[in-house]
């Protein structure tokens, strides 16, 4: 079965969030299953900075967006079983950043991703690779699925060809001015409201959901939520008329670099037999930080960007209280500067309980899942999450808001039955958020009681194996659709 990837970045060529990490991971996955997996993204000018050996496929290529001549050329890199084309046009991607800079995003961004999108099922026929699924990724993609109703539907290259688009999150949906359908090659007629119109903005993410074959969401319940008016985002009437095509499937985590029996990044390694080197790492990250720790009480642990949507602002509210538990935390984030000021000024009143870095640092960050007794995931509303199931890896016991991917990856603990691993909250409150700190500081002095949870948490499985046989299943089942 040939799959076609369309995602705007991918580890470990270009990342700003967790798409990247499904787009580097999945196709690796679903290569071992057997599918013929093309990666298709743009050659940014971070990718090119790696210096990476890229063989070319297409040299002067061109094509027609709204009238306007574009020629490109496309190299193509193969590591570890993942295959990937990049899209090279330099007035396109030849840039600082990904998306924009801190100034705003780039005022041509519906012209660079239509263009990537319509570049990518070029590449797809001019290279002979007939996908029996093309998968999109988000809004940057979300084009592809216009092109191929609109303008390559008579086109005997893809007759067969079938389609999937995967919502990474509702939020970002690429809304732009009216005039951009004729300049990237739409029909001007797609501006009303049963197609691409959204608010007198044109919705490139609409693409995606109504010209698919079938949309997923990246966790079960991402998939129900975005239903509601709550967290549909002004679509989820859109969503609920497409809800027969519409199905969550969980993200996987690549645990070929989230191990704490072989990560590098850690004070010393560890696994579920012999817990000596996570209480080395908990040591290692109490000094790191200049913290006074009692070892009847957890360290809770957040890697996360200082966000409302991640719940930042609950834990400000409720922060005194969570030090009353006897809480020691240590951050790791960047994000809004009225959070940051927050917790730096929370941090020079507690400069024994609070470890903060305003910053990002992969070896912090790993030694603070590994280190960490808690981690605490306050989320408003999230996808899917990742940073649950890496902790889990590393027995650090989440503390979650129950909420999309959250609520699907973490099971409450039940302390008579020994089952569960970790602490769930429904109200985005800070109450229902010590009522959970407070459960799991109960559990952790209970010595008898803490080390099962533990082990709980570090049996889970939420490898990419199991995750991308879901997607195979699915892509079969679309295949088959008439």
């Amino acid at each position: 079965m040939n799959i076609a990837f369309l995602a705007s970045e991918v580890i470990p060529y270009a990342k700003t969030g967790g798409l990247a990490d499904v787009a580097g991971a999945l196709p690796k996955f679903l290569s071992k299953l057997g599918a013929e997996v093309r990666v298709f993204m743009p050659l940014y000018r971070e990718v090119r900075k790696k210096n990476l050996p890229l063989e070319p496929v297409l040299a002067d290529a061109s094509l027609d967006l709204g009238g306007k001549r574009v020629t490109f050329s496309v190299f193509a890199h193969r590591a570890g079983g993942l295959f990937v084309f990049f899209i090279d046009q330099a007035a396109y991607f030849d840039r600082d950043q990904l998306y924009g800079t801190a100034a705003g995003d780039y005022p041509d961004n519906a012209e660079r991703f239509a263009f990537f999108s319509r570049a990518s099922l070029e590449t797809m026929r001019a290279t002979g690779f007939r996908p029996d699924v093309v998968h999109g990724h988000d809004w940057q993609a979300a084009a592809a699925f216009a092109y191929l109703k609109f303008s390559y539907a008579d086109d005997p290259f893809f007759v067969g060809t079938r389609s999937l688009f995967t919502i990474h999150n509702l939020a970002y949906q690429g809304l732009f001015e009216k005039d951009i359908l004729g300049r990237i090659g739409l029909p001007e007629s797609l501006f009303n409201m049963n197609d691409l119109e959204f608010y007198g903005k044109v919705n490139t993410l609409k693409a995606g959901i109504l010209y698919a074959t079938a949309v997923t969401t990246v966790s079960p319940r991402y998939s129900r939520e975005i239903q509601t008016p709550e967290f549909g985002c002004g679509l989820d009437g859109l969503l609920r008329h497409r809800a027969d095509a519409l199905r969550g499937i969980l993200n996987g985590v690549d645990y070929q670099d989230w191990d704490p029996a072989t990560d590098r990044l850690i004070p010393r390694n560890f696994g579920p037999a012999d817990l000596t080197g996570k209480k080395d790492c908990r040591a290692e990250l109490v000094r790191m930080f200049g913290l006074e720790a009692p070892a009847d009480l957890p360290v809770a642990g957040m890697v996360t960007r200082l966000a409302g949507q991640k719940g930042l602002d609950i834990v400000c509210e409720a922060l005194d209280s969570l030090f009353g538990l006897g809480l020691t935390f240590v951050i790791l984030g960047t994000g809004d500067p009225k959070i940051q000021d927050f917790l730096l000024a929370a941090q020079k009143r507690h400069p024994a309980r609070l470890g903060l870095k305003i910053a990002f640092d992969e070896r912090i960050a790993h030694t603070i899942y590994a280190g960490s007794d808690l981690f605490l995931i306050p989320s408003r509303y999230e996808p899917c999450g990742l940073t649950q199931m890496y902790a889990l890896k590393y027995g650090t016991i989440p503390v979650v808001r129950a909420t999309g991917g959250l609520d699907d990856s973490i099971q409450e603990y039940d302390p008579l039955a020994g089952r569960g691993n970790g602490f769930k909250f429904v109200e985005a409150a800070p109450e229902a958020l010590l009522s959970a700190a407070a459960r799991s500081v109960e559990a952790f002095r209970r010595p008898q009681a803490w080390p099962a949870l533990v082990g709980n948490a570090m049996a889970a499985d939420f490898s990419w194996e199991r995750s991308a046989a879901a997607y195979l299943d699915l892509y079969k089942k679309i295949a088959a659709t008439a």
